[in-house]
């Protein structure tokens, strides 16, 4: 396959017997991309039936560069939907269900890459959904997860992570590797994770919306205009990242904890709102901004310059039926959208919206 080409996929169910591996000298050029692609309005899933986990057994091994996934959807891996290791790739409405392990995952696949220069780096994850992946232990299987050995440059636009049985994101680090690079997060949606679709928790699980750390590294993420909602544990959460994370435009709603989540680090925040949560937020950084935030306390959430949020300030407050829009977001129906009149209209800073829509 020549840089250029493309490799169309007709609907319907593709059973799989091994791991597909796109091999780092198997790489396209940045003005030419290989291309996996749905034929017309197709569903091609390619579905490993694995029962039972297996770390051996991920579904694709993307260790290439400048590939572009489309319209495919990866099911029921022994381990990861995809672990994508290679770098400047396109991974566009795609969907991780029922795999064994994160649904994709960017980390490192030659463990002999020991710099972050040698990391995954420069891809985007667009428009994906990832639901229903759980590993047998229950701590494992997120829905997206950029931990351990990513590289700088990442980007998740427009996806949608819900009843994962870990966290819906994770970009975890640990002493052993170091600092991953910076991630940017935007118009990401992180829900009910930490209960199945048929109900199924698992004790073992963080249950968080978006875990953005670990282990008292300090890595600049980017966070803006997600939602957190209805997780089984916090909605946003440091998870020992002390760093400045930069959090504009995120609303966090009706998650078991706390819906943002920050002991420690220099994190800035912008424009945030929350509302309903099972403890009060807890919020430490270099820059708290608070005539443009509203975080929950003492049972209500009211900014510093007196705007206070209700479920009344919504359209709704249950997820409608997923469709993507042309904006590179996921689009829930009327899920947190402002109602009319809802004083979160042009009141944040410089006269944008508070909160995520």
């Amino acid at each position: 396959m020549a840089p250029g080409d493309t490799i169309w996929l007709n609907g319907g169910t593709y059973n799989m017997s091994k791991t597909i591996m796109i091999a780092e000298s198997n790489s396209g050029t940045a003005s030419a991309r290989k291309t996996i692609a749905a034929m017309g309005n197709g569903t091609p899933v390619l579905d490993w039936n694995a029962s039972s986990d297996n770390s051996s057994a991920r579904g694709v091994v993307l260790d290439g560069a400048y590939w572009h996934i489309y319209g495919v959807t990866f099911r029921e891996a022994g381990d990861n939907g995809m672990l994508l290791s290679g770098d400047n790739n396109i991974i566009e409405r795609c969907v991780f269900t029922a795999n064994r392990d994160s649904g994709l995952q960017i980390s490192r696949y030659n463990s002999n890459y020991t710099q972050i220069s040698q990391w995954p780096s420069n891809n985007q994850i667009v428009q994906c959904e990832s639901y229903d992946n759980a590993d047998s232990d229950g701590e494992d299987a997120d829905g997206f997860a950029a931990k351990l050995t990513a590289g700088e440059g990442n980007v998740f636009r427009g996806c949608y992570a819900h009843n994962n049985i870990d966290d819906g994101w994770d970009l975890y680090t640990k002493s052993d590797t170091g600092p991953i690079g910076k991630v940017t997060l935007e118009y990401c949606i992180a829900y009910k994770n930490g209960t199945l679709s048929n109900g199924t928790v698992n004790s073992n699980g963080d249950r968080n919306g978006f875990k953005l750390g670990g282990e008292d590294i300090s890595v600049n993420h980017t966070v803006r205009y997600c939602i957190a909602a209805q997780n089984g544990q916090h909605g946003f959460t440091y998870n020992r990242n002390l760093g400045s994370i930069n959090f504009s435009n995120n609303t966090a709603y009706n998650n078991a904890q706390r819906n943002f989540n920050f002991d420690g680090g220099k994190s800035t925040f912008l424009n945030n709102i929350s509302l309903n949560a099972g403890s009060d937020d807890r919020i430490v950084g270099s820059s708290l901004n608070p005539n443009y935030n509203a975080w929950w306390t003492g049972g209500k959430a009211v900014s510093g310059n007196g705007v206070t949020v209700t479920s009344a300030d919504f359209q709704s407050l249950s997820a409608g039926t997923l469709t993507w829009v042309s904006t590179n977001s996921v689009n829930l129906g009327k899920l947190l959208l402002p109602a009319s009149g809802s004083d979160l209209i042009g009141t944040g800073s410089g006269g944008a919206n508070m909160g995520a829509r």
